[in-house]
């Protein structure tokens, strides 16, 4: 289930975490999808087709939907307040068991090959990450995306070989239905491999799910309000710090801020 990167290897071969350096650093365990990752077209891109796929079991039945279908905006923001997907199905004009019938078509498709390509780089994202390991830190990505997606994705903006560890699993709907659980697992798994090698550790994500598992092994954590939560929603969990991006996360954990008034960061505690 784990994959380590070396910057030198031909072709982007991995080699076991076992064999990747180990000298005392900063480590920095990230997520994917929302502080890598912008997958909201996909998300509103899945929400269209299950609507659409939707209507036509109903249309072979001789039943017409009166479908309302809601803005990329109005979409994304019910999935950052956490609403569930019932009610987004309700408040698209689904009911009784139409809403079984989105929900399953949802489920099949959201992590289709025929859709992955409208997951983007969020902005500043490779810059942040050449910087991260231009000062030496080791990058260990934790998602729970498949991990070999996880590797396509990175491989193709040239970022593959900057990760000292890759850590995905074999589930194609895990990220979707955000299991903390799971989350957790994955993360003690790959901290385990680095122990008697970390220095300082974080854990930067977008989602409950993040919070919970870099809290549940004692490693602090940096919500990043770019992804599919909002600052409201991930307060609750109480992270160390709530950021806006990986960048603005970047500079904070390298003592340096960026010049961009538009960004604001918020400290818990």
């Amino acid at each position: 289930m784990l994959t380590a990167v070396t910057p030198d290897s031909e072709h982007h071969l991995f080699k076991l975490p076992s064999q990747a350096d180990t000298s005392p650093r900063m480590t920095i365990f990230c997520d994917l999808d929302g502080p890598i990752v912008d997958v909201s077209d996909r998300y509103y891109a899945t929400y269209q087709h299950g609507l659409a796929d939707t209507q036509a079991v109903y249309l072979d039945r001789g039943i017409n939907l009166n479908l309302q279908i809601l803005s990329k905006q109005q979409f994304w923001q019910m999935k950052q307040n956490r609403v569930p997907d019932t009610e987004i199905a309700t408040s698209s004009g689904l009911s009784g068991p139409e809403i079984h019938v989105f929900l399953g078509c949802v489920s099949r498709i959201v992590n289709q090959p025929d859709l992955l390509h409208l997951d983007r780089i969020q902005p500043g994202v490779q810059w942040a990450i050449a910087l991260l390991h231009s000062r030496g830190v080791r990058l260990v990505l934790v998602t729970l995306r498949p991990k070999d997606q996880a590797v396509q994705i990175l491989q193709n903006y040239g970022l593959a070989r900057l990760f000292t560890c890759i850590c995905g699993t074999q589930m194609p709907d895990a990220a979707y239905h955000n299991y903390a659980a799971l989350k957790t697992e994955l993360l003690a798994e790959v901290a385990e491999e680095f122990e008697s090698s970390l220095g300082s550790a974080w854990m930067i994500g977008d989602t409950e799910a993040d919070i919970l598992a870099g809290q549940a092994l004692g490693i602090p954590t940096i919500a990043v309000t770019c992804g599919i939560r909002s600052s409201q929603q991930l307060q609750q969990y109480q992270p160390n710090f709530i950021l806006n991006d990986l960048m603005i996360a970047v500079h904070h954990l390298l003592g340096s801020r960026p010049q961009v008034r538009s960004y604001n960061e918020q400290q818990l505690r």
